[in-house]
Formats: C-alpha cells, structure tokens, sequence
C-alpha cells in the first residue's frame, strides 16, 4: 500500500479527533468490559491485555475499520447514497442496543462539534438522520484532509485508548500497566489497518460472541460507572 505523507494542519486535525477531549463522550461508555470485569474474565493487566487486543482484530478490525474505510472513500467521491447505506449497514449490525445507542450518541456529538466550529461542509453529513460513530468521524477526517489509512490508524487508536483508559478505572490498573498494554497495541495497528482498508466485503464480521453477551449483560447491571 502506497501511504501519503500527512502533512500541514492534516496531523494536528488527526490528532484532535483522536484525542480523548474530542466532546463525544467516548470516556462514559466501557463497550461492555464493565460487565466482564464484575464477571471475572478481566481481573488483571494480562487478561485486560487479551480481551481489548482480541477485539480490536477480530471484532473492531474486521468490522468498524473495513466499513470505515468504506465509508471514508464514499466521501472522498461525494457519494452519499453509498455513504448512506454503510451508514445503516453499520447501524443494523451492532450486536446490541447499547452499541446501537452508543454510536449514535457519538455519531450525532461529533456532528455536533462540526457543525459548531464550522470548519467544513457538513451538506452530506447533514443529510444522515443518525449518523453513526464511525460515520461522523470519517466524513470529519476525510473533509479535514486527513489521508484515508492515517484516518483510519486514529480512529482504531481512539477505540484502543478508550478501552485501556476502561480497564485503569474498573479493575483498576496502574498507570505502568496501560501503558505497557498500549505499546502491545500500537504494534498491531498498522496491520490491521492495512488488512482492513484490503478486506474483501465478503470477509468482514463482527462474529464476538462473548461481546455481545457481555453488552447484552451490561444493560441490566445492578451497578455501574459507565452509561448503557
């Protein structure tokens, strides 16, 4: 794959829209961990290390990224109908109701903020009745002139980031042990962003059983710190 040198204002847009002040409320949702802690699949740094790396290659990799890419390119064509349809596509295949409303809570936040600072056209975007996450923040990196894989390599880092920052508050773990799971992270991320901006249609799957239990699980927990 041939990467394009991000260059200008494209790397700070990046990593403004990465970054976890980014006003989406990314910070109240644990995408279900809560539940698999009270459970006890995750009690420490090496189990907290597995499951969030299962998940972003073979649930988030293998569906949010290849659609995001999808997405990305129907904007950078000015194809809404193709945008649409990712975008309900998208919508149709999360596993629960709380990922449901969780992307579009964010989808709807960041159109927000677009709509706010009035830094881009949001004609298109506008157009979407319930954008969601992956949905907004595409169309934001790709009007931001963010290039296509480094758009993509942030929004997997956000999801990463989010999920470790979940594990520090709810088992919890040290500030060394995030970080050690973060550096097993990064190293994954350019493989799976290629792989997905490769993917056949044919191979993408969100097929995480135990995610969709746990979420499931999470919507009637007794106790909980983070939104449902």
């Amino acid at each position: 794959m041939t990467t394009i040198p991000i260059a200008g204002s494209a790397l700070p847009q990046l990593l403004r829209l990465a970054s976890p002040m980014l006003p989406v409320g990314a910070y109240a949702y644990s995408q279900a961990m809560e539940w698999v802690v009270e459970e006890g699949t995750i009690a420490d740094e090496q189990s907290a290390s597995g499951w969030i790396a299962d998940l972003l290659r073979f649930n988030a990799g293998t569906f949010e990224a290849p659609i995001w890419g999808r997405l990305y390119c129907s904007w950078r064509q000015g194809d809404f109908e193709s945008a649409s349809r990712w975008n309900e596509r998208y919508l149709a295949m999360r596993e629960t109701v709380e990922f449901r409303a969780e992307t579009q809570q964010m989808g709807g936040a960041l159109k927000a903020v677009l709509d706010a600072t009035r830094e881009i056209d949001t004609t298109l975007l506008d157009r979407i009745e319930a954008p969601a996450f992956p949905t907004a923040f595409s169309f934001a990196a790709h009007g931001l002139d963010v290039p296509l894989r480094e758009g993509l390599t942030g929004y997997l880092w956000a999801w990463a980031e989010n999920q470790v920052a979940t594990a520090m508050k709810l088992i919890p773990l040290g500030q060394s042990s995030g970080q050690r799971i973060l550096v097993k992270l990064i190293a994954l991320l350019p493989e799976i962003a290629d792989d997905a901006l490769g993917m056949e249609e044919d191979n993408m799957s969100n097929f995480a059983p135990a995610l969709a239990i746990a979420s499931s699980r999470h919507e009637t927990q007794y106790t909980r710190l983070f939104r449902s």
